[in-house]
């Protein structure tokens, strides 16, 4: 089973660069979780027959944040943001830019034997402004589901989880150090990811890898010099683990600042 992740930075722009469908053509992922589609499923100009197409968007800002998932089997059961009693837990609903769970940020299958999860990050913006909500708020409540979820069966949860977790995984470690994606309180929730015992399945096969980069900013030629960061992960459970085969970057698929990431199962 292959199963790609890519922060597609809009699904109409990425398709007008005609690079999706040959995208799917050449890779034919058996599950493709997609983040930032901006649009809503109608919206789409791709018709992909041979998929299952599932989308969360975000309910009021129309052409913002967004993920889906697209199967090439049904899945039992599809569900939408995060459960409405996490909401409350950690006052989700009360975040100075609006609920962070109206905005399509999560979506989950259930395929029969396991979860998958497309998730979306919320950013803790260039002056820090929503890093209380990220690190306080939406990180433990994220965990807090996919750990519910991973009690019932095994979980895959990836996506652009706007962080890079260690110095191995940004081009400048030291001149963006505090820096929004860069922050300890970010790089906290993905120590307490691990810490739940959670695979980042990248770092799980190749742990020295340098220079393995998934979103390039738009300056100064940053992707061309890979002068990058890996913010987009996919998380495996730790039973899962023995049956990760293969997992990689895909940094010569262009079409998006983000590049997509995968993982092969046996």
């Amino acid at each position: 089973m292959h199963i790609f992740s890519w922060n597609v930075n809009g699904i109409r722009a990425v398709h007008r660069k005609d690079v999706f469908v040959p995208f799917l053509k050449q890779y034919k992922p058996d599950i493709l979780c997609l983040q930032e589609t901006k649009a809503e499923q109608h919206e789409s100009p791709i018709d992909l027959p041979e998929y299952e197409e599932f989308w969360s968007s975000a309910k009021n800002r129309k052409g913002y944040s967004g993920t889906a998932i697209f199967l090439k089997q049904t899945p039992v059961n599809v569900l939408f943001g995060l459960p409405i009693d996490l909401v409350h837990k950690y006052g989700l609903d009360t975040d100075e830019y609006g609920n962070p769970n109206d905005e399509g940020r999560v979506i989950a299958a259930d395929t029969g034997s396991m979860y998958i999860v497309s998730v979306y990050t919320p950013n803790a913006k260039g002056d820090l402004s929503r890093l209380p909500l990220r690190h306080k708020q939406w990180d433990p409540a994220f965990l807090e589901y996919m750990q519910r979820l991973d009690a019932e069966k095994p979980i895959i949860f990836c996506g652009d989880l706007n962080v890079a977790h260690s110095p191995i995984d940004l081009a400048h470690p030291k001149q963006n150090e505090g820096q929004h994606g860069y922050t300890k309180e970010e790089r906290a929730g993905i120590d307490n990811i691990i810490a739940a015992g959670f695979i980042d399945s990248f770092r799980t096969l190749h742990p020295e890898q340098t220079e393995a980069y998934t979103w390039w900013s738009h300056w100064q030629n940053a992707r061309s010099r890979n002068v990058g960061w890996r913010i987009d992960y996919i998380f495996v459970s730790k039973r899962l683990k023995k049956h990760l085969v293969a997992t990689e970057i895909h940094p010569d698929v262009m079409g998006s600042d983000h590049c997509p990431v995968s993982i092969e199962l046996s």
